[in-house]
């Protein structure tokens, strides 16, 4: 039987989420199918040589461990490690600055630019929001107005610069490799993790297949987050490529039961492949 090192924090506290009782459910349903071992990434160096593939999953934000992070992705490249996510996506695992790219590219994205001599180059806006690239769940975010962000000294290069969308609520969709699984919405906008099943149209699946792909993760999990604005149109929020909580739990039963066998399967598929040049 194949091995998985499962990689995870079952003790990050996350707002709204329960990521232990998320992870021990689905490393549960592999253990039917695999060895599995779970570790957190600060200690999994000593174990990485023996699995056949590394699963890295609910892990927490990695500015806690910035170094160990860098560290390991290194070792995913010198010693040849087969990882599920592959560690090939342009998204949130090397930070923020593809919403940059997104946005001069013309995809449907909240409009963003770094610095503030280019906010000339976003739409119109009494309210803006700044975050930090490295940042993660809301960690440093600021709501500024157009007058407190002209007087705000911010480091170029440093913060992402957005206009304030109005929107009626978020929406999450959930891929295993390029496969659309599900989606999830949460309806009160003041409550972003009180997630309940959304049904999704073809063009909302669309929208979000755009995303996927652009990136070029051959497997993995993926949460595309988007916000519905009051004009009705699907902006990206952002692509979680790396560790995406699942709110899979909050699913059905059916949902939960398609979503592991196709896990379990794309897992096989990744076995057998050799692994991928970074």
């Amino acid at each position: 039987m194949a091995s998985i090192l499962y990689l995870t924090d079952l003790y990050y506290p996350a707002k709204g989420r329960t990521y232990y009782e998320e992870d021990i459910f689905i490393a549960g349903r592999l253990m039917d199918h695999f060895d599995v071992a779970l570790c957190h990434p600060k200690n999994s160096e000593a174990f990485e040589d023996s699995a056949d593939v590394i699963v890295f999953r609910n892990t927490g934000s990695v500015i806690g461990y910035k170094e160990i992070y860098r560290a390991f992705r290194e070792r995913i490249q010198k010693n040849s490690l087969r990882t599920f996510n592959t560690f090939t996506g342009k998204a949130d695992m090397l930070g923020k600055d593809y919403l940059l790219e997104l946005t001069k590219l013309g995809f449907p994205v909240i409009p963003t630019v770094d610095c503030k001599s280019d906010i000339s180059l976003l739409p119109a806006s009494d309210r803006y929001v700044i975050k930090p690239k490295d940042g993660a769940d809301s960690i440093g975010l600021e709501f500024l107005s157009d007058e407190e962000l002209s007087q705000r000294h911010i480091a170029d290069h440093v913060y992402l610069i957005q206009p304030a969308v109005e929107f009626e609520y978020e929406v999450s969709f959930y891929f295993i490799d390029d496969k659309f699984e599900y989606a999830m919405y949460a309806p009160n906008k003041t409550k972003r993790w009180e997630m309940v099943p959304y049904h999704a149209s073809e063009e909302d699946i669309r929208f979000a297949e755009r995303f996927i792909s652009w990136n070029s993760i051959s497997h993995g999990i993926q949460r595309v987050d988007a916000c519905r604005t009051i004009e009705g149109e699907l902006l990206l929020i952002e692509l979680e490529d790396l560790n995406p909580y699942l709110s899979l739990l909050q699913t059905e039963k059916d949902t939960q039961e398609k979503f592991i066998v196709d896990l379990v399967s794309t897992l096989n598929n990744c076995l057998k492949e050799q692994t991928p040049e970074l």
